[in-house]
């Protein structure tokens, strides 16, 4: 294996140091808070940002890229005469940054003489000097490039070796530098790490033509290399000779199974359409749980904000209101901007605020949003959830979906139990391709595993799957949840959202779910 001369190196730790040292931020912070101060500005927040990408794409034998990013800048929010305005500079000098104040404080005077209702903020306490950072064992920037190289093409031998005609494997790490100030009092220093490394694996049957693919089952994570590097004690066989772990992940392990399944698939029946019980593992669910619960219970899609990307939501206020059933009694939807390891935990948000966990879906029942500072007081709230959010410190920061999770059943239930009630059903792993309406009711969603129940068993693999639902229906099939022992996150690495688009990660976990009656419909065509 070449690499090109120096590619080879690790990053240096004065590369990763952040370009501005704690005060030297603090005083430039300083000088926007005044000039906005000076301007009449009622409110002014500060993001003082360097934001680091690698991305390491290879396949087979080769080494496709290797992308490496960096971006610095401020980024400039002033709310004056009730209305916002905001401007971004990469201009780190007092100059420039109190040029970048002067122009938001323009722009949010100039929004004002058109804005219908003013805005109205949450109140939030000012921290102080504060700092937080990503939990990480490994700085996967710090990993030599020729480490990760390695790890990959050790993947694609593997699944070679395993019956793969033709495997890609990808790795993808972000270290987000943010630097937070306001006219709260608040001057929050934070340190956000994240980490995926996604495969896809294809069979080719060469007498027929016809090909099956096996996407990877790992989870994007707020963690660091060391999500790479399992520890074989927490290693756990799932029904269907699928393997996973805890906090970490087995990318060999998971490509060599990859390739054998792959070759199954080839052999494997077209599911019959029908009613079945699904068994949906954690690495399935987590999408569904993003677009149709995460998705539609954020605050300015229930409003109409939206309308013109991605949709708006079913979910609107007054179900709030009136006690609106979900689903089953067993289902209970937390957001979370907390749990360690999840793509979503930081320490504040980008407005400020101490993030913190709520409940979105309670019994079944639904009763509450996700609302920014801004949005808090539509709903009778006096503080904000603290999920607001932006991609770049040139980008405004607004309402981005935090950690949604399903709670795990209360009571003792492993997946074997799960199963061995089951008569005729689907059991399935990993996301596949989905479609969704533009108020988020109507989906459906692939897998990339599927597994016959048939009498309390697995009877063998199907193909060509995909599960049709309507969203409340769907929440009230949900008759059983595995305990928190089968507590699993998936994510969303790259999850777009406005206009223009933002890109957020966030985590869903959940622990393997059974829904009852559901359509599966055969996707295969015949050409």
């Amino acid at each position: 294996m070449l690499l090109p001369g120096g590619i080879g190196r690790a990053i240096a730790a004065e590369e990763l140091a952040s370009t501005l040292d704690p005060a030297l931020k603090k005083r430039l912070a300083d000088v926007a808070l005044q000039v906005s101060r000076d301007g009449g500005g009622s409110y002014c927040d500060v993001r003082i940002g360097r934001y680091l990408r690698q991305y390491v794409m290879t396949r087979e034998t080769r080494v496709e890229n290797v992308v490496n990013e960096e971006s610095t800048g401020v980024g400039i929010r002033v709310l004056a005469d009730g209305a916002w305005g905001f401007a971004a500079t990469r201009a780190l000098d007092p100059d420039g940054i109190a040029e970048a104040t002067r122009q938001a404080l323009a722009i949010a005077k100039a929004n004002a003489r058109i804005q219908s209702e003013p805005v109205q903020l949450a109140p939030v306490r000012g921290v102080g000097e504060v700092a937080w950072a990503t939990p990480v064992r490994r700085n996967g920037m710090t990993v030599p490039l020729e480490e990760k190289v390695a790890l990959l093409m050790d993947v694609n031998a593997a699944a070679t070796a395993a019956g793969a005609d033709f495997v890609s494997s990808r790795m993808f790490l972000v270290n987000e530098q943010k630097y937070f100030a306001s006219t709260d009092g608040s001057y929050i220093d934070q340190d956000v790490h994240r980490i995926w490394a996604p495969f896809t694996v294809t069979a080719v049957d060469k007498a027929s033509g016809k090909f099956r693919t096996r996407d990877g089952l790992s989870s994007p994570m707020g963690l660091g290399y060391e999500y790479l590097t399992p520890d074989p004690a927490q290693r756990f066989e799932l029904p269907g000779g699928v393997v996973a772990y805890g906090q970490a992940y087995d990318m060999r392990a998971d490509a060599t199974a990859a390739a054998r399944q792959a070759r199954e698939k080839l052999a494997a029946p077209g599911v019959k359409p029908g009613r079945y019980d699904l068994v949906l593992d954690p690495s399935n669910l987590f999408l569904t749980i993003h677009e149709n619960v995460g998705h539609p219970l954020e605050l300015d899609r229930v409003l109409g904000y939206e309308a013109n990307y991605a949709g708006t939501s079913f979910a609107t206020i007054d179900k709030r209101d009136s006690g609106y059933r979900w689903g089953s009694d067993i289902v209970n939807f937390v957001a979370d901007k907390t749990r360690p390891g999840s793509l979503g935990a930081v320490g504040y948000d980008d407005e400020g605020v101490p993030t913190k966990q709520w409940n979105l879906i309670k019994d079944g029942v639904l009763v509450d949003y996700q609302a920014t500072r801004d949005q808090a007081h539509i709903l009778g709230k006096s503080e904000s959830d603290g999920c607001s959010y932006a991609d770049s410190w040139s980008s405004v920061q607004f309402q981005r979906m935090p950690n949604v999770s399903l709670a795990p059943g209360k009571a003792p239930l492993t997946v074997k139990e799960m199963i061995g009630d089951v008569e005729r059903g689907i059991y399935i792993h990993g996301r596949g391709s989905y479609s969704i309406d533009q108020q988020r009711y109507n989906a459906q969603f692939g897998g990339q595993l599927y597994y016959e129940i048939r009498n309390g068993e697995i009877a063998g693999m199907v193909e060509d799957a995909a599960y049709q639902i309507r969203t409340p229906e769907f929440w009230n099939a949900c008759s059983a949840i595995c305990d928190e022992r089968d507590f699993r996150l998936g994510g969303s690495f790259f999850d777009g959202k406005g206009q223009p688009s933002q890109v957020s990660a966030v985590s869903h976990g959940s622990a393997t779910t059974r829904f009852d009656g559901v359509n599966i419909i055969n996707t295969a065509r015949n050409i």
